[in-house]
Parts: structure tokens; sequence; C-alpha cells
């Protein structure tokens, strides 16, 4: 099977096992990452083959509905991947993507990324910032039964992903407490342009947020 064949039977697969999702996981966000990690990857010269399948296969077990465990989303690709005649560096590079790119708390220390890894991050957390972002920041808030804002409970710059994982906090504070925290952790030159603006825009609806809470619009 070619290298094409590989990943739009890949991209189906996650097509179908994440269309209900209601978190903010579902195809549509996997569907734009790997959109994003292409382009990205094509300006920083990367390894496309695993960058495409690292972006497509990198929730569909994401630890953070899976108590926390970091394992199970590189072992589901790793299976999925067993079928395809593909080298093992190649699955192994992948599985240990979907490991190491996720956002575990503001002050806990992230693995090293492979130039791969580094596309990818940075295509799932643009994902998190802008319109779509502030979107599915309150899709996640509301699947996982969050208040949207309350201002006597303070934002929490977690030391730990068990603190970042178990936080009950507002949707609000989400956005103080990786959010607004994104556009200083992106890797790549592409990546870090385009998070600019996503902040910038983020920063608008916040302030407006706050006007109409209080009153003034």
């Amino acid at each position: 099977m070619s290298q094409n064949s590989i990943i739009l039977s890949t991209a189906e697969y996650v097509r179908k096992l994440l269309t209900e999702d209601k978190s903010g996981h579902d195809w549509w966000h996997v569907y734009r990452v790997w959109n994003m990690a292409r382009k990205i990857s094509i300006k920083e010269d990367a390894d496309l083959l695993i960058v495409e399948l690292a972006a497509l296969l990198h929730d569909i077990a994401d630890w953070k509905f899976h108590d926390g465990d970091i394992s199970i989303g590189p072992e589901k690709a790793k299976e999925w991947l067993d079928q395809y005649d593909l080298n093992n560096e190649v699955k192994d590079s992948v599985s240990r993507i979907i490991r190491d790119i996720s956002f575990r708390g503001a002050n806990e220390e992230p693995p090293p990324l492979t130039l791969e890894g580094k596309v990818v991050q940075d295509a799932d957390r643009l994902d998190a910032m802008g319109a779509i972002g502030i979107a599915r920041a309150f899709s996640y808030g509301g699947n996982a039964g969050r208040i949207i804002y309350d201002p006597d409970i303070e934002p929490i710059l977690h030391d730990s992903a068990r603190s970042y994982l178990t936080n009950q906090g507002p949707s609000i504070n989400h956005f103080y407490e990786k959010l607004l925290l994104l556009k200083d952790l992106m890797n790549t030159n592409y990546g870090k342009q385009i998070a600019i603006e996503r902040h910038r825009f983020m920063k608008l609806y916040l302030d407006r947020f706050y006007e109409e809470w209080d009153g003034k619009l």
C-alpha cells in the first residue's frame, strides 16, 4: 500500500472514531491539525509521512479522557500502524510524538521533541487559539461540567499533569492556565507567526467578555 493510501485510510479511521466527540477533540479538530501540520511541515522541511500520521492519530485516545494515562494514545496508534508495511522508525516516531506533545500544565517540564514533534505540537496548539480555540474551550468546559466564569475563583498555573487533569475551574480560567501561554511556547517560525494574531484575538475577546460581564456594554 502506498504512503498516500495509508494516510487516507488512517484519516477515514479517525473520522469514524471521533465523529461523535462533543469535547472539542472531534474529527474536525483532527482535520484542522492535519492540514496545519502539513503546511508547517513543508515550511520546516520535516518528514511529511511522520507528521501526517502523528497529526491524524494524536487524539484517538487522549490522556485527559483516560485518567492521565499517557501511554494509551501511543499504544493505540501503534496498533493501528502495525497493519501497514511501515518501518519501526516511523511507527516509533509517531508514537513518541503522540506521547510527548500534550500540554500538561504551565509549570510541568515538557519532554524534548523531534522536528516532526514540534510541527505537530504547533499545529495542535494553534487549534487551541483564536476564534476556534475559544469555541473549543467552551465546548470542552461544557462537556466537563465546568461553569463559564466565577470571579472568585483564581486561575492556577499547574505544576503537575495531575493538577492540570483534575482541575475543575471555570472555562475562562483555562485561557490563563493554558491558551494565553501558547504564543510563547510555539516551536516553528511559521507557527509563531500565526500564533501572534490568534493570541491577539483571544485577548480582545476577553476584554469584551469582562465589559459585558460588568454591564458596561
